[in-house]
């Protein structure tokens, strides 16, 4: 009996199994690339949620009498005499001015004006100096000023602290925060953007309030300066060497093993290699971003060489060939074609080697550069590489093993700049790539 035939239309149990395979495979990839982007919208809430007070701080108004009386007794004004006063000899003039706000927005409290002060920052003193300071002839007139509030207050208003969470705090009681309440009702305490914690220094542990991050930025910027003048042009010219020109045998074999696992190599052993080279033997100031930009150079190198030798394998031998052919000679070819076409890959690779960098903490630890408190941004360029300074992971980092909540919300809003200049870099590298990439 002959056998019935089966239709070309009608897919057998075995193509049946096959489809219903590849259905579920890209199931499975769909629900990798969800699970991703929630983990990433998971991350990116998490960092914002928890970094963005710290692009905002509280400041209360003061006007301030800068008495004759307690600030140059001589009356002659001379920069010298008023430097002698101490921070201690502003207190009463802060007092003074907390004793005026009571009374001018009729605060209903039992506290003394010297408990409304403490209110304040610990830099409102030293900032109150450094005014007089810099003009002693606005010594004798009454100013106003938008002081800082301290860690607590600041944290009150924003949510961090609760009544519940002072009643065992020394640093505020439940008082001076039904004050607070009144002085914001009365427009007297406000909160609004931060601008210097952009652009200012980090403070000691008593000023959280005070800390912010643009000296570390440049120190970051110091160190990738390093990076990239050492870093691109002898991790291309390497790449060049060994794609392009370097003899294919056992040394070279090795040489190109021996980068591979170079990029494999955790960053904290390069710090451990600056330690031992660049400050023990060659004596290099400790916590300098020359020293951590020399570090991150090693350990950029191999991916930029990986990277730059990708780019340039990827150029078709066709274009040698006929570069060669017309009479150009092995280095003209290199220089005048395959360059040329590989720049969006090695530009793109060393932006991407400069960006790994950049978010490196572990190697700065070893060259001292979490434990520096850099005050004052740096005036020339040797102060930017050679001065004692810190890079915005380790300041992160700093932060973050800090006793006060207040900086581990700096730490946060430390991460989204941190991330802002990533996102930057990587923009970049697009925007290159487009701009120099070629088809052939």
């Amino acid at each position: 009996m002959t056998p019935r035939s089966k239709s070309l239309f009608v897919a057998d149990p075995q193509t049946q199994s096959r489809k219903r395979a590849d259905a579920r495979f890209r199931l499975y990839g769909l629900a990798a690339i969800l699970a991703g982007l929630v983990l990433l919208a998971v991350l990116l809430g998490t960092v914002i949620s928890n970094g963005l007070g710290a692009f905002q701080q509280s400041y209360l108004t003061l006007e301030v009498e800068l008495l004759e009386s307690k600030l140059d007794k001589n009356g002659n004004r001379d920069i010298e005499e008023i430097k002698k006063v101490t921070t201690f000899g502003y207190d009463p003039l802060l007092t003074a001015a907390a004793e005026r706000l009571i009374e001018t927005h009729d605060i209903q409290t039992d506290l003394r004006a010297k408990d409304i002060a403490k209110l304040l920052s610990k830099s409102a003193v030293s900032d109150l100096r450094d005014f007089v300071i810099a003009d002693p002839s606005r010594i004798g007139r009454s100013a106003s000023f938008d002081f800082l509030v301290n860690a607590r207050v600041d944290g009150y208003l924003k949510g961090r602290v609760t009544r519940e969470s002072i009643a065992d705090d020394k640093m505020i009681s439940a008082e001076q925060l039904d004050a607070v309440d009144q002085l914001v009702a009365a427009g007297a305490l406000v909160k609004r953007f931060n601008l210097d914690f952009i652009l200012g220094s980090d403070a000691s542990d008593q000023r959280p309030e005070a800390a912010g991050v643009g000296t570390a930025m440049l120190g970051s910027l110091a160190m990738m300066l390093v990076v990239l003048v050492l870093a691109l042009p002898v991790g291309v010219a390497a790449s060049i060497y060994l794609e392009e020109f370097a003899p294919k045998n056992r040394l070279t074999d090795l040489i190109e093993v021996n980068i591979s696992n170079l990029a494999a190599v955790p960053s904290i052993v390069f710090g451990i290699l600056g330690l031992a080279v660049f400050i023990n033997i060659l004596h290099l100031p400790m916590s300098a971003p020359l020293v951590g930009g020399l570090v991150l150079s090693l350990m950029t190198l191999p991916t930029i060489i990986i990277s730059s030798r990708a780019a340039m394998k990827s150029v078709p031998p066709s274009i040698r060939d006929a570069a060669l052919g017309v009479g150009a000679s092995r280095m003209q070819a290199v220089f005048h074609h395959v360059l040329p076409l590989a720049a969006p890959g090695i530009l793109t690779g060393t932006i991407i080697g400069l960006a790994q960098a950049l978010g490196e903490t572990a190697p700065l630890l070893l060259i001292g550069m979490v434990g520096f408190i850099a005050s004052t941004a740096p005036e020339t360029m040797g102060d930017a590489l050679l001065a004692p300074n810190t890079a915005l992971p380790a300041q992160i980092f700093e932060w973050a093993k800090r006793a006060d909540p207040a900086f581990y919300e700096r730490a946060w809003g430390g991460i989204i700049v941190l991330l802002v200049f990533l996102v930057a870099m990587n923009a970049v590298a697009i925007l290159l790539r487009r701009r120099f990439e070629r088809r052939w």
